[in-house]
């Protein structure tokens, strides 16, 4: 790591919860993890979360938000012997992305997909692993069902839009603006409701194979009424609030499943594990990304001192898709 300097520029979570450009210390790769000179991070909504001091990272993680980069190997910790420095990927991580360098664990590298700029490619690695570990290898959405995710106009509502219309699936979502709504169509959505206007429950009921949920307990209710008998939720976020009510009959009624889920909490090896989501992602979906099906959706990219508005941007109306961070 000579060329490497020992400190970089990061953004780091003030006393007041203001987000500021610091030098830290670069980090160092352990055992089973590489170093990945950064060009461009995602933001997320976990982001935002954890400002606010309600996601923190699991143990042992940084401080430093960002779940995922793009860049290039800068060193390779112990063990790692399949990986070269100066490689181009990006990684799925638990924290650290806005910063110069992040430690990546080398089974949560990804290859570039052929055709997909190298800042792009930040805009991929959360999102599909949220997607294609929820609604494919959980939910086991397939050809022909109906499938609906809420938030469509989001950096998951975007992605889980192409991936289910290229499994094959028919998809619904729900937006909360006209220019969210157009674009969901352009890509591929063919029911669109507007939560603003329209009740997707009564819009929807019984109809729905799978269901992607961002909302959690304020949806609950509504959401085993949109259900088709063998129907599956999926609950991957509490924006709607933690707790909800559900008619148990209901439930029963269809043989509906409910399932709760999550990724960055998972553990790094073994079964369900985020090494068994990413190669899952590289040899299912990164094909059909190569075949020009699924696509990075981007809706601005901004130099890594300007993340506070990145932050804002990502919960505005006008915000469709992922929002990057340039360090």
């Amino acid at each position: 790591m000579t060329d490497i300097p020992k400190t970089m520029r990061a953004i780091v979570v003030d006393d007041e919860k203001n987000l500021v450009l610091d030098g830290v210390a670069t980090p160092i790769p352990a055992e089973g993890e590489v170093l990945v000179r950064v060009a461009a991070a995602g933001i997320n909504r976990a982001d935002l979360m954890q400002r606010q001091g309600l996601y923190p990272p699991p143990p042992g993680i940084t401080d430093i938000m960002g779940m995922e980069v793009s860049g290039t190997v800068a060193a390779l910790g112990p063990g790692v012997g399949d990986v070269a420095v100066g490689q181009e990927v990006c990684a799925l991580i638990a924290g650290g992305g806005y910063a110069q360098y992040a430690v990546v664990p080398a089974t949560q590298l990804l290859p570039v997909p052929a055709g997909v700029p190298l800042v792009d490619a930040a805009a991929l690695p959360e999102v599909a692993s949220t997607v294609w570990s929820t609604i494919v290898m959980d939910a086991g959405l397939r050809a022909g069902e109906l499938f609906l995710v809420h938030g469509g106009g989001s950096g998951i509502g975007t992605h889980a839009i192409q991936v289910a219309k290229a499994i094959g699936a028919r998809v619904a979502v729900t937006v909360g603006s006209a220019g969210k709504a157009e674009r969901a169509r352009e890509l591929g959505a063919d029911i669109v409701i507007n939560y603003r206007e329209q009740d997707f429950a009564a819009e929807l009921s019984g109809q729905v194979d799978v269901i992607l949920d961002i909302m959690g307990g304020s949806y609950l209710s509504r959401n085993i009424d949109a259900l088709s008998v063998g129907g599956r939720l999926v609950v991957i976020g509490m924006q709607g609030g933690l707790t909800g009510e559900v008619n148990v009959g209901a439930l029963i009624g269809k043989r509906a499943r409910v399932i709760g889920l999550n990724v960055r909490n998972r553990p790094l090896t073994g079964p369900g594990s985020k090494a068994d989501i990413v190669a899952a992602v590289i040899a299912d979906e990164w094909p059909l990304v190569e075949q020009g099906l699924i696509a990075p959706v981007i809706s601005a990219t901004l130099p890594l001192s300007e993340a506070d508005r990145g932050q804002t941007l990502l919960e505005s109306k006008d915000s469709v898709g992922k929002v990057l961070l340039l360090p």
